[in-house]
């Protein structure tokens, strides 16, 4: 069953991005125990944003979901290059997103499901996942959205 989740994930017409490389003095994702924790991920996409600015303002609530599954497939490749096989995840337990939020927007979940509705399509069952949408004021390089998952892995074999 090794590639499952590639494998669907080609099924959606997605590829597995490259590792976003660090904007600082961190790691993309980390391993402790049978849990990977990632960094916040940005909507990079081969190395740029696609769009910059504040949700509600510059960028619209469903430019933002689309950037927010950006940012859960960015989170995917992070996890990979830790778990080494994405087929190792168990479940995703936790997603937290950052909307750089226009000071009357309050549709923060909504655009949150981009990333949670990616997971779901693309893990089924072990994509369900406790979530916190957050409203900021501002995100590394203006950047609209940003998400961080954290996963448990299946038991080394």
């Amino acid at each position: 069953m090794s590639g499952a989740v590639e494998a669907k994930l080609a099924e959606l017409g997605l590829t597995l991005p490259e590792v976003v490389p660090p904007l600082a003095a961190y790691q993309p994702a980390v391993r402790s125990g049978a849990y990977v924790f990632t960094a916040g991920q940005l909507p990079m996409v081969k190395g740029s944003l696609p769009v910059t600015g504040k949700v509600g303002a510059e960028v619209s609530a469903e430019q933002a979901k689309e950037l927010a599954a950006t940012c859960a497939l960015n989170a995917l490749a992070a996890v990979k290059s830790v778990a080494g096989d994405l087929d190792r995840i168990a479940r995703v337990v936790k997603v937290v997103g950052f909307v750089a939020s226009a000071p009357d927007f309050t549709g923060q979940p909504g655009v949150l499901n981009g990333a949670s509705e990616l997971l779901g399509e693309v893990l089924g069952d072990r994509g369900v996942h406790a979530r916190s949408a957050v409203g900021v004021a501002v995100l590394p390089l203006d950047a609209p959205v940003e998400v961080e998952i954290q996963v448990e892995l299946l038991p080394d074999a």
